[in-house]
């Protein structure tokens, strides 16, 4: 029986929403260990952080999308949104002491343009008159 190998190649397409997910991921944990002395992230924080994967793997602008700050599609809940906001006021600044990679690249993507929302599918046929 012969060894097959496959080569190992990374899907350029989906490299910035990992890198997303990884940084919210660290700063939820960051913040859920800070105010609720949690080792592993506790109930409250796991939603929290369950509800921000979905929509980012959902999110319409896909790989090419900003910062959700700069977002002209606001795709979390009101409620959502500010719990966000607060965990990323916290836990952003202390990023650069705990995790100055994810930090710096968090930063750099918030200077990214932000692209225009996709336009609606064409449809081939004709409108009827």
């Amino acid at each position: 029986m012969s060894d097959q190998f496959v080569e190992f190649t990374t899907d350029k397409r989906f490299v910035r929403r990992v890198r997303e997910l990884k940084t919210i991921e660290v700063m939820i944990g960051m913040y859920c260990a800070h105010h609720h002395a949690g080792a592993p992230r506790c109930a409250e924080c796991n939603g929290l952080f369950d509800y921000a994967q979905r929509r980012l793997q959902r999110c319409v602008f896909g790989d090419a999308k900003p910062n959700c700050a700069k977002c002209v599609v606001h795709c979390y809940t009101k409620d959502m949104r500010e719990r966000v906001r607060v965990v990323m006021r916290w836990a952003g600044p202390r990023m650069l002491l705990r995790h100055p990679v994810l930090g710096v690249r968090h930063l750099l993507a918030d200077r990214r343009p932000v692209p225009l929302l996709p336009g609606k599918p064409v449809s081939k046929t004709p409108p009827v008159d």
